[in-house]
């Protein structure tokens, strides 16, 4: 049986600071990250169990990128369990381990709300104005991440993820791109595409994330124990600010994974070219266009997709019980109808298709070409992560875009964590013990509680430190001596 399919994201956001246009990004950023008003800890991050270089493939070294200066230096950890940091010159929000996709997309979405407020207070004090997007693409051939992290069984064969997963993430851009005018990196003219990262793909595997990226990362990083547990690192995905949209994206991801560990997948769908098959996905809104398969024939992005939604719902029906994984099949059997007959129908769901309803509004009515700066304005607009500037709020706020939340259920997840994972043990000792948790990462806290020593606490388990096996220790706990005290008893 598949493992538990414990999962989240990494966003790194985009940053503008009006009125300076020769910014500093990185300083920019750290402004951010530091101007949080939330319930946090700023920590020394702690690589001593992290490995980003070692490679799945079974090579690589311990010590490639070990130590960003900028996240080393500048890093929270939130009352929700997340990591605050700056990463590459962006803020970065990583979620809290989540339990299944459906608390995966109310995390995300806190992180659009925990950058907000961090931006407000950034602007206060440094007296300009510092925007935030949630999007992949700044429209001069940079391009930084929305990543993905599923907890896999080491007992899984990487080649076997890699063969099983490159066609599911080429062909799944269909419903989980984010939409961009352009395109970018020296790939072929067109006036609007389905995603904003598919341009920047130039390998079907490899160790990199910032260049010749991957379709399939092969970082072999698991933040759990090693013997047991891989972390299938994806870095091919939009920013989506769709909550259903998010919801499609991880919850289809987590099953294909579960489905391959059970070994229900019935046939591999090779693709002859995946890295040329990737951006011509995004560049076909007939969504009718071919993608040559490796030993002859072709299928359409949308037909491969309706035969992995075949094969996943009869996974679903014989294997999984949880009402989450029904409610996704529904999602993602109407996603893909529409996409065959109404597509445009999806702009209450989509957020490709919703900037395309808007921008073709704007073509038509004030006779816009599609190179124009005034779309190129609006793009970015459509992901400014304040409410009352960022298109996509709304047309939230209008009641155009299906929500999966309510504004006080996502409010409640920027301080509260996740209740069925480790992530609720760090995020509770942040909330409670702020002032002796001196450094962390995803699978150990470190306190200093005034004696000779550094106490470190692993959190090898992802589904162990949840609110059921820790919830009473923490309440009773007078401070974090105690709490340790009671640890090791």
């Amino acid at each position: 049986m598949a493992i538990h399919k414990v999962l989240g994201t990494e966003t790194e956001y985009g940053i503008v600071v009006r009125g300076d246009p020769g910014f500093n990004p990185a300083a920019a950023s750290s402004l951010v990250v530091n101007s949080y008003p939330g319930v946090r800890v700023k920590v020394q991050w702690s690589y001593e169990e992290e490995s980003p270089g070692r490679d799945a493939r079974g090579f690589g070294h311990d010590t490639y990128g070990l130590i960003d200066s900028e996240g080393a230096v500048v890093n929270s950890v939130l009352a929700n369990g997340a990591r605050l940091y700056v990463d590459h010159a962006h803020p970065e929000y990583s979620s809290p381990e989540s339990y299944d996709p459906l608390e995966a997309v109310l995390y995300d979405k806190a992180g659009e709300r925990v950058m907000h407020k961090a931006a407000v207070v950034a602007s206060e004090t440094s007296g300009r104005q510092v925007s935030l997007y949630k999007n992949n693409s700044d429209g001069k051939g940079n391009s930084y991440g929305a990543h993905e992290n599923y907890l896999l069984s080491r007992e899984t064969p990487f080649g076997d993820v890699i063969r099983y997963a490159t066609p599911f993430m080429v062909t799944r851009q269909i419903f989980t791109g984010a939409g961009k005018v352009g395109k970018e990196n020296n790939r072929p003219d067109v006036d609007f595409q389905i995603t904003q990262r598919a341009d920047f793909f130039e390998e079907q595997v490899g160790l990199e994330t910032t260049l010749k990226r991957p379709i399939i990362n092969t970082r072999d990083e698991p933040h759990g124990d090693p013997a047991r547990y891989r972390r299938l690192h994806v870095i091919i995905g939009d920013a989506n600010l769709s909550e259903v949209q998010v919801f499609l994206k991880l919850g289809t991801t987590a099953l294909m994974l579960a489905a391959l560990e059970d070994g229900a997948i019935p046939d591999p769908l090779d693709l002859l070219d995946p890295v040329e098959a990737c951006w011509q996905v995004s560049h076909d809104l007939s969504l009718c266009r071919p993608i040559q398969l490796d030993g002859g024939g072709s299928a359409t992005a949308l037909e491969l997709q309706g035969r992995y939604l075949e094969w996943f719902a009869k996974y679903v029906e014989k294997e999984l019980d949880e009402p989450v994984w029904n409610q996704l099949i529904e999602e993602w059997e109407r996603t893909l109808s529409l996409l065959e007959t109404e597509p445009m129908q999806l702009a209450d769901t989509l957020d490709w298709v919703a900037k395309k309803r808007l921008f073709e509004g704007y073509v038509a009515r004030d006779g816009l070409e599609w190179s124009s700066a005034k779309l190129r304005a609006l793009d970015l607009q459509y992901h400014d992560v304040d409410p009352e500037k960022g298109l996509h709020n709304r047309l939230v706020a209008r009641g155009e875009m299906r929500t999966l939340y309510t504004n006080q259920q996502v409010e409640d997840a920027v301080s509260t964590p996740p209740q069925r994972t480790r992530a609720y043990f760090r995020g509770r000792c942040v909330s409670d013990f702020p002032d002796s948790l001196v450094a962390a990462n995803w699978d150990s806290l470190v306190f200093d509680v005034g004696g000779s020593h550094l106490k470190r606490v692993p959190m090898m388990e992802p589904l162990r430190g949840n609110a059921e096996r820790v919830g009473a220790l923490l309440d009773e706990a007078e401070d974090a001596a105690d709490l340790l005290r009671r640890l090791e008893g």
